[in-house]
């Protein structure tokens, strides 16, 4: 994983991981059966299987992750991400070997920076639309870090049978509304939300079904999460197969320690 250490070696990762770390703390608190009273019987199924009991109650989490992204044709990658799901995330990747660069969403603004061999510029984005999408993505990502879909963290619930549940928040300006299929055990085998995002590249953005399937769990100290995973555009419809642009495997996650 050294290659990805050295996307950002110096001070600009720095900074954006201090910015993140002074969003609000961790709540003092572990969670317990308390925490469900109220929910739905599927939610609560799916919260007891991602979050042990006596497990801290974190906000902001470290992750490395591997697999392939299609750029014209897919591509390995390894990654790291610093997510805090209520405030923004940074995700910095070395793909193929020779692309570098990240995605993120800071104090309510998303950017997205990437380079060949750190010398051409091969994406540079910013502005309202990206910043919109970008928050979609880090509201998406709160599975892996379920101790934030908990009630006392703003996320309202609901469910809309057995294996149908849907999660609702705010982050910035942009609305989280996430509906997720679960299998019999209580585990996410799906989701999918509407994103904002210009999946065609015709310069007209607008809100498009985004998703994906999950192909194996993981555990992670108390937290267990979609560890492996299919994502892209169009989830659910039939353009899914040319949507799908990221495939993924969660190999390190590590909750950030409270301040």
């Amino acid at each position: 994983m050294a290659a990805a250490d050295t996307i950002h070696p110096g001070r600009k990762w720095t900074d954006w991981e201090a910015r993140l770390r002074n969003a609000p703390a961790s709540a003092p608190a572990l969670f317990s059966g308390s925490d469900l009273d109220g929910l739905p019987e599927p939610v609560r199924r799916y919260l007891t299987r991602a979050i042990a009991p006596d497990t801290r109650l974190t906000r902001c989490v470290h992750l490395r992750m591997r697999g392939s992204i299609k750029l014209r044709r897919w591509l390995p990658f390894r990654a790291r991400q610093i997510l805090s799901p209520h405030d923004g995330f940074i995700w910095a990747a070395r793909v193929a070997g020779v692309i570098a660069g990240s995605d993120r969403y800071l104090d309510g603004d998303g950017g997205m920076d990437w380079k060949l061999a750190g010398l051409v510029t091969l994406v540079h984005q910013d502005g309202p639309d990206v910043s919109r999408s970008a928050a979609g993505r880090g509201g998406a990502e709160a599975v892996w870090l379920p101790t934030t879909l908990l009630p006392r963290f703003g996320v309202r619930w609901s469910a809309q049978d057995d294996t149908h549940i849907t999660a609702s928040y705010q982050l910035g300006d942009t609305p989280i509304v996430i509906c997720y299929t679960l299998d019999p055990d209580g585990y996410i085998t799906s989701f999918v939300f509407d994103r904002w995002g210009d999946p065609d590249s015709t310069g007209l953005w607008a809100w498009h079904p985004f998703g994906g399937e999950i192909t194996a769990q993981r555990t992670f100290g108390g937290l267990t999460i979609p560890g492996s995973g299919r994502l892209g555009w169009h989830f659910g419809t039939d353009r899914w197969p040319s949507g799908e642009f990221f495939r993924y495997q969660v190999t390190q996650l590590q909750p950030t320690p409270d301040r």
